[in-house]
């Protein structure tokens, strides 16, 4: 349970952040620092990590699919959660004194976040729950590169396109995992015997392992995104690069190690591209001025150390692999943190500009200098204990003894290469003589505050203390090596002690970094001539920015290219590819498919036979129909009649939904139709057979599949299930509405999300174009009754102050009867929204209909009300939407009814949403301000103008109609919705050419 607790109170924190933020300001930082603190130090002392025993904890989440909130602490997964909580914490302390005063409540919720997230993806026991934490550390980083604003938007773009790369490996890999073992548990699927009796099958899922842990990372060839992601502040970058996102990927290796020890495809690949992208990134980091830059390149090189490492397998090799893990996390957290300290104390990060800050801020030059000693491999520090530990672990590399050699030479070279960054970096910054005046745009700097310092230094500080008393540090890396080498037996061992003691006598190992440390050190002192030669130069003629940014750009040209193949307004060019789909289909079910059921007697009947010849009566008129008005009132003509078909085979619930959704239908098209020609366009005579057939095709293709695969059988064993269990199972009579909110309520929840997402959608398509007239004006009779519409409507609009109320009560009273009567929140919220419907049609104006409700704000509420009901069910049935009865005095409510709830909220939202979008009214926050031009007034302001020039007296010589204001003109051409000829206007006057028996309108009666 304390597993569930410690996640549950990391995303609390998370959730709370931004509201701390926007209560504190930048101090909120230190409040989450304490929580993190806490936090971490709970996991460090509540877990039994000194046995080597482990947690577990399981709450089932999809018991069908055998997925479950599997939560397991061992020794790796407590490792890399006090990681992730501790040095959250330090990033915290110090974003609280490094952000500005404006707005951070993103930054700290997103920053939490991403803690809890890595929290999860360390503690999951479920691939499915490593899956989703592993995403949700992907969007952590992009978001939070975004919020560097302009600059960092394309960085992380490509950053998104790495990562969720890597994801889909990632992706693949749990699914082919869960299928070869049966199992969706980390590990027992690890520990299945499937691995060493299909070959085929562990190298393919090593291979998509190694993808997904490459990209996070930074691995070559994905090796771009992290310097790439600098964009990002400080802290971001910080805690990004000591203990998330990079760690993920680290952390994956680690867990699979065992598993895939033995792989070849495994050891040679990480072995191999972990040392080239530890000598590359080390080379690229020797080219970099700036200060930040080059850490992320430290960083690229640092990790390819611990991929290769990782490679090697050994039991001594994932203790080296776990022990630089942490080294490396100090390390690289304090001079994070120390080069943002000298970036806002001096005002750049730049090398050439920075000179002699030792004596303005000596404090952080000694917290740098021993930070960066660390990363060196400089006894006494802990990196040093860590980076021997890796060459000794390189020299095993499986496979003769030159290969071992050559992985400690190449190891060697990169460390060498480290030696001269880690001088470069601190004598960059604090050698040479301080200058007397700061050069131009910059500050005079100064020592730090000590709550900005104090961050910095104890991380750095720590890679003293532990490389002093290793024997500290000890338990955590050697349970952390016990988990990752013991997952399986791999005959390779078992790790008993981790000794981190820093004199180990004469060996290999110390001869390697004693050659690193005399190399390097020649390379810092001949850094000027090693600048010149390096410096500027480009190394390969191709980047991986460049390459990313290619390939990005070549996707896009590639996908409108493809799409131009369809990109058509013509509806006809998208409904052929399914039809044309289908007929194929039948083609081939003619010819392959036997053995289908044979149809029962013929069970029509008369009234069949007569509503099937009004369906064919209405659907010949649409085809023939000319004017899209009358084209779409037909099409309801014909829904209604299958609301009656529906009715007669006694599909009540259907029928209801078939009616309410036709009159809604006609209702919003009719809306729509209010912004096309009145008329369809005349289509060649081959177009229209070619079509037909087409159709006629199709629709002989589909009947017949009905009737082949029905059989006209009667009912499914699936229906005589759901008649059988409904009642008994959910308590519900009404079989229909049962199998909606019961038996696959997660279906409706799937559907109700799209159904959500199309609402906020409109929204956001049409408020962000411009508020237009829906027509130009038209010229109408004198006495027609369009030309006062509201006058017109006197009888409706009676009708509905009593209709109103009385359907409103109807809806409410369907929603709460659909358990067991025909009815439901769906078709309850349709008879809403139909009431909605009428009073915006009967309204004397757009601003004046009752239709101006939240439409989004109800959205929202009713897809996190079915939320809400679905992780009840998850707490209190065990699975997630499973609904349960809650006891009202002598009765009871099913969390079912709450469902429908739900969905009742959202239909009507999306509806009102339609009517308020395309008939004209504004939502709030989308209306014109006092100095926004004319084309952003509301619809009804610019008909009413209009209907005003319109009866107006005319000029001579012109009738009504004619004349309109060089500014209204210049809107309506602007609008893109003048047409020409008779269907922009009347003629200028009556038949007889008098121009006093005709009126003018801007747009057609509602």
């Amino acid at each position: 349970m304390i597993l569930l607790v410690l996640v549950v109170l990391t995303a609390a924190l998370a959730a709370a952040a931004p509201a701390l933020a926007r209560a504190m300001g930048r101090d909120a930082g230190l409040v989450l620092a304490g929580g993190l603190l806490a936090l971490g130090l709970t996991l460090g002392i509540s877990a039994p990590w000194t046995l080597g025993e482990t947690v577990d904890f399981s709450v089932p989440w999809l018991p069908v699919l055998d997925v479950a909130l599997r939560l397991r602490l061992d020794g790796l997964s407590l490792a890399f959660g006090l990681l992730v909580l501790l040095v959250g914490a330090l990033v915290m302390a110090y974003s609280a004194r490094y952000l500005g005063s404006g707005p951070c409540s993103a930054f700290y919720g997103l920053m939490v976040f991403f803690a809890a997230a890595m929290l999860v993806l360390v503690l999951a026991d479920d691939l499915v729950l490593l899956f989703v934490a592993w995403e949700a550390t992907t969007l952590c980083s992009f978001f939070l590169i975004t919020l560097s604003g302009p600059a960092g938007q394309q960085p992380a773009v490509r950053t998104l396109l790495l990562t969720a790369g890597g994801g889909l490996a990632l992706l693949a890999a749990v699914a082919t995992t869960v299928v070869a073992t049966g199992t969706t548990q980390l590990s027992q699927a690890l520990a299945s015997p499937v691995w060493s009796e299909d070959p085929l099958l562990a190298s393919t899922v090593a291979l998509l392992v190694m993808v997904a842990a490459f990209t996070k990372s930074a691995q070559f060839p994905f090796h771009s995104w992290l310097p790439d992601a600098m964009a990002a502040s400080t802290p971001v970058s910080a805690y990004l690069h000591a203990a998330a996102m990079v760690k993920a990927g680290i952390y994956l290796l680690l867990r699979f190690s065992s598993t895939f020890a033995d792989v070849p495809v495994w050891y040679v690949g990480l072995v191999g591209v972990g040392l080239l992208t530890a000598l590359m990134g080390a080379l690229y980091a020797m080219q970099r001025t700036d200060l930040k830059a080059l850490l992320a390149y430290s960083t690229v090189s640092q990790l390819g150390f611990l991929v290769a490492t990782t490679g090697i397998g050994t039991s001594y090799a994932v203790t080296a692999a776990v022990a630089h893990t942490v080294a490396h996390a100090l390390f690289k957290s304090a001079l994070f943190m120390l080069v943002g300290v000298v970036d806002h104390q001096a005002g750049t990060r730049e090398i050439p500009r920075l000179r002699g800050l030792r004596r303005a801020m000596p404090v952080t030059g000694v917290a740098m200098a021993v930070a960066a000693l660390s990363m060196a491999g400089v006894p006494p520090l802990l990196g040093f204990i860590s980076k021997e530990k890796m060459f000794a672990a390189l020299l095993e590399f499986p496979g003769p003894t030159w290969a071992g050699v050559l992985a400690g030479g190449v190891g060697v070279a990169a460390a060498v290469l480290t030696f001269a960054y880690s001088g470069r970096l601190v004598l960059g910054a604090f050698g040479g003589p301080a200058e007397e005046e700061p050069a131009e745009g910059l500050r005079r700097p100064r020592e730090a505050a000590p709550s900005f310092l104090v961050p910095a230094l104890v991380p750095a500080a720590a890679g003293v203390v532990l490389g002093l008393w290793g024997s500290a540090v000890a338990p955590l890396v050697t349970t952390g090596a016990d988990a990752a080498a013991g997952a399986t037996t791999t005959g390779r061992g078992s790790v008993t002690d981790a000794d981190l003691s820093l004199w180990h006598g004469l060996n290999p190992e110390l001869l390697m970094s004693a050659t690193a440390i005399a190399l390097g050190t020649v390379l810092v002192l001949a850094r000027h001539r090693v600048d010149r030669a390096l410096v500027g130069r480009r190394l390969f003629p191709l980047t991986g920015v460049g390459v990313v940014e290619g390939f990005r750009t070549g996707s896009i040209a590639a996908g409108a290219r493809v799409s131009a193949l369809t990109g058509s307004d013509a509806p006809r060019r998208h409904l052929a590819v399914p039809l044309v789909v289908l007929l194929v289909l039948a083609g081939v079910g003619l010819t392959q498919l036997d053995g289908l059921p044979t149809p029962q007697a013929d069970l029509t009947r008369g009234v069949d036979w007569l509503l099937l010849a009004l369906v064919v009566v209405g659907v010949v008129v649409v085809v023939r129909a000319t004017s899209r008005l009358g084209a779409l009132v037909v099409v309801g003509l014909v829904g209604f009649v299958v609301a009656l078909w529906f009715v007669v085979l006694g599909a009540m619930d259907v029928a209801l939904t078939q009616l309410l959704v036709e009159v809604l239908t006609v209702v919003v098209g009719v809306l729509v139709l209010r912004r096309l020609p009145r008329h369809f366009a005349p289509a060649p005579r081959h177009r229209t057979v070619g079509a037909a057939a087409l159709a006629v095709g199709a629709g002989a293709a589909a009947t017949a599949a009905v009737l082949a695969m029905t059989g006209r059988r009667g009912l499914s064993p699936a229906g005589e299930f759901f008649l059988a269990r409904a009642e008994e199972e959910t308590g519900g009579t009404n079989v229909v509405n049962t199998i909606l909110v019961d038996f696959r309520a997660l279906d409706t929840f799937g559907e109700l999300t799209v159904l959500g997402i199309a609402g906020v959608a409109v929204v956001a398509a049409l408020s962000s174009r411009r508020l237009l007239p829906d027509r130009a004006p038209r010229t109408w009779r004198e006495g027609s009754p369009v030309v006062s519409p509201g006058e017109s409507a006197v009888v409706a609009r009676t009708l509905a102050r009593v209709l109103a109320p009385l359907t409103l009560v109807v809806s409410l009273w369907l929603l709460w009867r659909g358990h067991d009567a025909p009815g439901g929140g769906f078709i309850g919220a349709l008879v809403g929204a139909a009431t909605l419907a009428l009073l915006f049609l009967v309204a004397r104006s757009d601003s004046s209909a009752p239709v101006k409700v939240p439409a989004a704000l109800l959205i929202g509420a009713g897809v996190v009300l079915c939320v809400a009901v679905g992780l009840a069910g998850l707490v209190v049935e065990g699975s997630f939407l499973e609904p349960f009865f809650i006891d009202v005095g002598d009765s009871y409510v099913t969390t079912a009814l709450v469902f429908d709830v739900g969905v009742y909220l959202t239909v009507v939202g999306v509806v009102v949403v339609a009517l308020q979008q395309l008939g004209g009214v504004l939502l709030p926050g989308t209306g014109p301000g006092e100095d926004e031009p004319e084309h952003r007034m509301a619809l009804e302001e610019v008909l009413d103008r209009k209907e005003s020039a319109a009866l107006a007296p005319s000029s001579e010589g012109a009738g009504p109609g004619q004349e309109q204001s060089g500014q209204e003109r210049s809107g309506l051409e602007r609008s893109g919705l003048e047409r020409s000829g008779q269907e922009r206007s009347g003629p200028p006057g009556g038949a007889d050419g008098s121009a006093g028996r005709e009126r003018t309108t801007g747009g057609a009666a509602r």
